[in-house]
């Protein structure tokens, strides 16, 4: 079986961002899709009542969900998985996206998640409350025996990789915790400071001390980076991820660990975002310390944290303005600068003043400020494939773009991210090459990849975006932070400069008639 194989993809149009927006999530729900024969899914127009999907094999069926309707995605998932049987898995709403909050998440399995971009309130707007699928067909390969050997190949290369077979298997993604502390760049209470005094309660060092059961994988991982681990009382339950750990915790101050974990099923049971929900409450936070919103919620109280995740999740009182998201709820209270946002997608857990490409990324990012479209951490703090000054500002554009192509292509493979720790380019053509029985060389997928980045440009351009949406929050580019010996703001304009001259574009960042031709999307 090829290396991380339990992804899937959803793309729409995000009600948050109103950009092109996929969203992407592990688990088992795609691998079962994928069995009932079908490689895509094409959801269009509204119910005129609450309904549910229904997949078993080639067999689709749209049944009537008025007694799930007002359930939480856990209650949800189980009693249609219950009711399909074993094998089966499911995908659905909470509460949230029954409102069409812009930050409702769908949640798969019950506790992975697709994300970002509000793309629950999308199900929530077509009274589409699950998807529920059972399968058995198994997927057929062109190159069976070639394919067999390179996945051999593969995962033999995720063992050798310390990352991938020590780093993230041992403390998952909340060991970046304490490593992006020491290195002064976790956005601590809303981005007005980069290290968080409490960062090592809330680490992945402090779980594996305090409340590890067991490590979890989405299927076929040999990586198994989820953490399962006891809550508060006692349960046994699915872990926060880094940025969950950063969102609730450095991002709103708050230290403590069980609350921490309670924030992240809460989430999950309700359906919303857990970074966009988390920067929300903290943007909320510095509003209501500074007078400018009427909110009984200062950083560091646990308490309030909670309160507003539920109010959120059923738009309740104040939580109906954070339910539209941190820009608008921002640019409500007279303080649109204090809104931790790009395209008005929430930050994630990298501060940029001690990241510069990262920075770059986050302005870059067809769907906002996604540390998923090029993760910078691993030539900037990581060393991978290359180390890069990270304080540095020229000569980063060419290596953001091809982590972007390269990103690009990951999504459409459907594979983790993760993966490319021990993996490069290569691997993947061949992997691709096998399936299909077309033959991919390494510049074809920098080829798709440019392709896919200028045809979501295109679209966003379309959507009435244009390159002043290329930004970042005036905080990181005028109030300095220190990294190391040194005071530093992001000095965004040459990067931004530089990253468009070599991209092809113009100066407002319009892909030229030369690039779209050379790429065949002209007309």
């Amino acid at each position: 079986r090829p290396p991380t194989p339990g992804r899937f993809s959803l793309t729409t149009r995000s009600p948050l961002t109103g950009t092109i927006f996929d969203s992407n999530a592990g688990g088992t729900w795609g691998v079962i899709f994928k069995r009932c024969g079908f490689d895509a899914m094409i959801v269009s127009g509204r119910a005129d009542r609450p309904v549910y999907i229904e997949l078993k094999g080639a067999e689709i069926s749209v049944k009537d969900a008025g007694e799930l309707w007002g359930q939480d995605t856990k209650t949800t998932v189980k009693k249609l998985t219950e009711s399909l049987g074993a094998g089966s898995s499911a995908l659905a709403i909470g509460p949230a996206g029954e409102r069409q909050v812009k930050l409702a998440s769908i949640c798969v399995d019950g506790h992975r998640a697709l994300g970002r971009g509000g793309v629950g309130a999308v199900m929530g707007s077509k009274n589409l409350k699950a998807i529920v699928v059972k399968g058995a067909q198994p997927p057929a390969v062109a190159d069976e025996e070639s394919f067999k050997f390179v996945c051999y190949e593969a995962n033999k290369w995720l063992k050798a990789s310390p990352i991938t077979s020590i780093g993230l298997p041992t403390f998952g993604t909340s060991m970046l915790v304490n490593l992006m502390n020491e290195y002064g760049v976790l956005p601590t209470r809303n981005f007005q400071e980069n290290r968080f005094e409490g960062a090592n309660d809330v680490s992945g060092e402090a779980m594996a001390d305090e409340i590890f059961v067991k490590r979890s994988a989405c299927y076929g991982c040999s990586i198994a980076c989820g953490r399962r681990v006891k809550d508060s009382r006692g349960q046994e339950v699915e872990g926060p991820e880094y940025e969950t750990l950063w969102s609730f915790g450095a991002a709103c101050g708050v230290s403590d660990l069980a609350r921490v974990v309670e924030a992240n099923l809460l989430c999950n049971r309700l359906g919303l975002d857990t970074i966009s929900m988390g920067s929300t409450i903290a943007c909320a936070m510095e509003l209501g310390s500074k007078g400018l919103l009427d909110i009984d919620a200062r950083f560091g109280d646990a308490d309030a944290m909670l309160r507003l995740i539920r109010s959120t999740a059923y738009r309740d009182g104040i939580g109906d303005l954070l339910a539209e998201g941190s820009a608008r709820l921002a640019e409500k209270a007279g303080a649109p600068e204090l809104a931790m946002q790009v395209k008005g997608l929430e930050m994630s857990a990298y501060d940029p003043r001690g990241m510069k490409a990262q920075g770059l990324a986050f302005a870059t990012s067809n769907r906002g400020a996604c540390h998923l479209r090029a993760n910078m951490l691993g030539p900037e703090i990581l060393g991978l494939p290359k180390r890069v000054d990270r304080r540095a500002t020229h000569g980063k554009a060419g290596l953001l773009i091809v982590l972007q192509h390269s990103n690009a292509v990951l999504d459409s493979l459907v594979l983790c991210k993760f993966s490319s720790f021990a993996l490069g380019d290569e691997f993947y053509a061949r992997l691709l090459s096998a399936a299909t029985g077309v033959e991919y060389k390494v510049q074809d997928l920098q080829l798709i990849g440019e392709r896919i980045w200028n045809l979501e440009r295109f679209y966003n351009l379309k959507a009435g975006l244009t390159g002043a949406d290329d930004r970042l929050p005036a905080r990181l580019t005028q109030e300095s932070a220190r990294v190391g010996e040194k005071d530093e703001v992001v000095d965004l304009k040459p990067m931004l400069a530089e990253y468009y001259r070599f991209r092809g574009w113009d100066e407002q960042g319009v892909p030229s008639p030369a690039k779209l031709a050379q790429l065949g999307l002209e007309g």
